[in-house]
C-alpha cells in the first residue's frame, strides 16, 4: 500500500505592479528544489484580459478598479487558486507571481486564501518597493497595462501599500533603489529561519 503524497509547498511571490515580483520568482525558481511549477498571472491570463477588455470596450490599459475587480481580477485570482491547488495535490510546489493585494493585506482573507489552496504550507515572499523607485520602473517598462496606473498614480500607490509591509507571515525582499541586489536577498535558506 503507497502512502498519500505529501502536498507540494506553495510560494506567493506578492507585491505591487512593478515591484520586480518577476525577477524573484525567477530567482526562487533557480534555487529552489525541487523547482515550483510556475504560474504567472500576466502569463496566464494576458491576452484573454486582452479580448475581455476589447470585447466590453474597456481602456486596454485597464488593470485597476471596480469593473477590473468584479469582470476579471475575481476570476483570474480564483483560477490560479484553483490551479495552483490540484497540481500541489500530486506533490508538486507551485509558485504564484502576481500582486495578490486583496490576498495579503488582512489576516482573516489571508487564512481564507490559505485553506482555498489546500492549506499548509503557503510562504509568502513580499518584494518590498517605494512610490519613487515604482514610478520610476512602471515608466521604464513602458508597458501599455500601466497607463492607467500612471495617469492615477497617488491612488495606485495608496491601493497597492507598496512600502507597507503584510500583516501575515512573509519574507521580505527589498527592492527599492537603496536596496542590496536582489540575488543576494532571494536564498532559500531564508525560509527556514
Amino acid at each position: 500500500m503507497s502512502r498519500p503524497r505529501e502536498q507540494g509547498t506553495v510560494w506567493v511571490v506578492a507585491g505591487a505592479p512593478g515591484a520586480g515580483k518577476s525577477t524573484v520568482a525567477a530567482l526562487l525558481l533557480q534555487r529552489l528544489d525541487p523547482a515550483p511549477a510556475r504560474l504567472d498571472k500576466d502569463v496566464l491570463f494576458g491576452g484573454l484580459v486582452g479580448a475581455l477588455l476589447a470585447a466590453h470596450d474597456r481602456p486596454p490599459g485597464e488593470r485597476e478598479g471596480a469593473w477590473y475587480d468584479e469582470h476579471v481580477k475575481h476570476h483570474e485570482y480564483g483560477a490560479m487558486t484553483a490551479a495552483a491547488r490540484q497540481v500541489r495535490t500530486a506533490g508538486t510546489p507551485v509558485l504564484l507571481d502576481a500582486p495578490f493585494t486583496t490576498q495579503i493585506r488582512d489576516t482573516a482573507r489571508w487564512a481564507h486564501w490559505v485553506d482555498a489552496l489546500g492549506g499548509p504550507d503557503v510562504r509568502l515572499v513580499w518584494v518590498r518597493s517605494d512610490a519613487a523607485t515604482l514610478r520610476t520602473r512602471l515608466l521604464t517598462r513602458g508597458d501599455p497595462k500601466d497607463v492607467g496606473k500612471l495617469a492615477a498614480y497617488d491612488a495606485f500607490v495608496e491601493r497597492m501599500q507598496p512600502d507597507r509591509p503584510p500583516p501575515v507571515p512573509h519574507v521580505e525582499i527589498d527592492n527599492r533603489t537603496a536596496a542590496p541586489p536582489l540575488a543576494e536577498q532571494v536564498h532559500p535558506s531564508l525560509w527556514l529561519q
